[in-house]
């Protein structure tokens, strides 16, 4: 006779059973309205730039536009009958209504732009190999710019959309991942951090922590791998993420990869075991057909890399326009108040280990070595924070400019040479970048920044590990919608003065 126990477990696994199944028909549901509403939504943008592009080329009068009136109901049925269908097919052959492609990165958008390219196709070789088939050339370019613009903007608003449902617990996938070590401890801050992975984290996998100790972020630990299967069907696990450094041997990674690579179940994914030093991107290249994990130099690559540049110059250069008279008039008070250069050069490091001199106004004393030598208790916490709260060497102008960031307005200057952002990572010295250790070359994959989490996080009040923590998660999680929020609070940050010194 089996124990109370026992039956208990058989009970309660009897009874999981429906409700994994129900949890995951519930999410195959979802995902498939997502893309039921995705393919409405393209259609409807597809006739609507259509119409637009009907009215600008033809109704709109404007100059450089031949004057004609064609027959509308001629580009209606085209449009209706014939670019919808096509291009819908299109998007769907490119990719851009693979579950795998939705809700994250701007691999999307790229779809976007190839699968509206590729849908002009067909219209331009109809109208070569048929020559009674004419349309407007500045229609079909009208209607690719439009249709390429509001598409865009589609996806953008259908992701903010299932983003929202994720928080509310959709579109979310139960995750587990094997290795509980330090690189799968950051594999789940980082998950959980983020908002956008769509992981749903119910513990760890791992030999060496006996199962239900709770762990990281109160995450239990499951079994070991050994166990898989079991937690699978227990939790309705849909994705395994491998912190590969966690696996004690090749054997061992080998006889998961061949259990679980293949799956319909479940997907297995693989860390790099470089987490904690890597942030850019990883590309799988062929080189003599050797499959080789290529690393990208810079973290932002692409539209990112040109949404940040827009950013940064579209507010800079007027910024800069405007505040000109402010710049001269701190340029004529730092003069007077004290002897010595106006501008004070501070060597620090950029972009992929660059150095480049930040501008600043200066704002301490020129012998200021001599006046900190007179106080070694004030030398010796300078070396360990690398900021002094009553710092002797300052000026009288200096302690206003530093309270209010006004020293380092001159750095416009260095975000118009690129070597610097509106918003990144503080910057540092060359000397500064072994205290963060392995999380240095981190920190050179974009450019530091005026502005960033730690100024509209306390400035200075900032412990110096928390100010590296936040400079990693700036630099794992950007996207320009983080930026625009940090310039919008870093205003009331520099206004309020706390933490400037």
């Amino acid at each position: 006779m089996e124990s109370p126990s026992m039956f208990d477990d058989i009970i309660s696994r009897a009874a999981a059973r429906p409700a994994v199944a129900l949890e995951r028909a519930t999410s195959r549901n979802a995902w498939r309205l997502l893309i039921v509403g995705l393919v409405v939504v393209d259609a409807l943008l597809i006739n609507l730039a259509s119409s637009l592009s009907y009215f600008i080329r033809f109704q709109a009068g404007l100059p450089f536009f031949q004057a004609s009136q064609p027959d509308l109901w001629f580009y209606q049925q085209l449009v209706v009958f014939g670019v919808t269908p096509s291009w819908l097919i299109i998007f769907a052959l490119v990719g851009m209504y693979r579950r795998g492609n939705l809700l994250g990165g701007t691999r999307e958008y790229d779809l976007v732009l190839r699968g509206t390219a590729f849908g002009l196709l067909p219209l331009v070789f109809l109208s070569f190999l048929v020559p009674e088939f004419v349309i407007a050339r500045g229609w079909l370019v009208l209607a690719w710019v439009l249709s390429l613009v509001f598409l865009g903007i589609g996806r953008f608003a259908m992701r903010r959309v299932a983003y929202a449902a994720r928080r509310a617990g959709y579109f979310l996938s139960p995750a587990v991942i094997v290795g509980a070590n330090q690189e799968g401890r950051f594999l789940a801050e980082q998950f959980l951090n983020s908002g956008t992975s769509g992981f749903q984290l119910v513990g760890f996998v791992d030999e060496k922590v006996p199962a239900g100790t709770v762990l990281f972020h109160n995450l239990p630990a499951l079994g070991s791998a050994d166990h898989l299967d079991k937690i699978i069907k227990k939790y309705g696990v849909r994705e395994i993420v491998l912190a590969t450094s966690a696996i004690s041997s090749r054997d061992r990674m080998l006889e998961i990869f061949k259990r679980y690579a293949n799956s319909g179940e479940v997907n297995l994914r693989l860390s790099s075991g470089l987490y904690e030093i890597i942030t850019t991107g990883l590309k799988v290249e062929e080189f003599g057909y050797v499959p080789l994990v290529n690393v990208q130099k810079v973290r932002l690559t692409g539209l990112d890399q040109v949404f940040k540049l827009a950013l940064d110059y579209l507010i800079t250069i007027p910024g800069l326009i405007v505040i000109s008279p402010l710049l001269l008039l701190v340029a004529l008070a730092v003069r007077l108040d004290s002897p010595g250069p106006v501008l004070h050069r501070r060597r620090v490091m950029g972009l992929n280990g660059t150095q480049f001199d930040a501008f600043k106004f200066r704002t301490m004393h020129i012998n200021g070595d001599e006046i900190l030598n007179r106080h070694p208790e004030l030398k010796a916490e300078l070396a360990r924070q690398h900021k002094l709260k009553d710092d002797p060497r300052i000026t009288r102008i200096g302690k206003f400019l530093r309270k209010y960031s006004l020293d380092e307005l001159p750095q416009l200057f260095n975000v118009l040479r690129a070597e610097m952002s509106l918003v990144g990572p503080r910057m540092i010295a060359p000397a500064e970048l072994a205290q963060y250790n392995q999380w240095g070359i981190n920190l050179l994959t974009v450019r530091p920044g005026l502005t960033g989490l730690w100024q509209v996080s306390g400035r200075s009040d900032v412990g110096y590990d928390e100010r590296v923590r936040l400079d990693m998660f700036y630099v794992r999680n950007w996207t320009i919608w983080q930026d625009l929020a940090i310039l919008f609070q870093t205003p009331s940050a520099v206004f309020k003065g706390r933490g400037a010194y």
